[in-house]
């Protein structure tokens, strides 16, 4: 995939999320912002920062969270960005940490 394929399928993939998050935080203590590409989830109790961004030379998106930095890849197969680990999607995995901060389960 070239850079701007990548950076084509990360935009969308970020700003998708973004959109799902907005909606679930009318409904969950969390906060989303998008900027400059990057996005960011903030909790306030307990107080938590989860930034998602796309690392364009290693076409990958970046998922910081819970001191932890998750690295997914393209996955053609299911048209997602995937962490090879553990074969969870961005919005899966996105979910799961934000279950993991609130103890609630969180659906986007």
């Amino acid at each position: 995939m070239d850079e701007q394929e990548f950076q084509r399928r990360a935009d969308e993939a970020i700003q998708g999320l973004y959109r799902q998050l907005n909606k679930a935080s009318d409904n969950w203590d969390f906060e989303a912002d998008l900027n400059s590409g990057a996005l960011a989830i903030e909790f306030e109790e307990p107080k938590a920062k989860f930034v998602v961004s796309p690392n364009s030379p290693v076409r990958q998106i970046w998922v910081s969270a819970h001191s932890t930095s998750f690295k997914l890849d393209w996955n053609p197969e299911r048209s997602a960005f995937v962490l090879s680990a553990t074969g969870q999607s961005l919005r899966e995995l996105i979910e799961d940490a934000i279950r993991k901060q609130t103890g609630e389960e969180v659906k986007l």
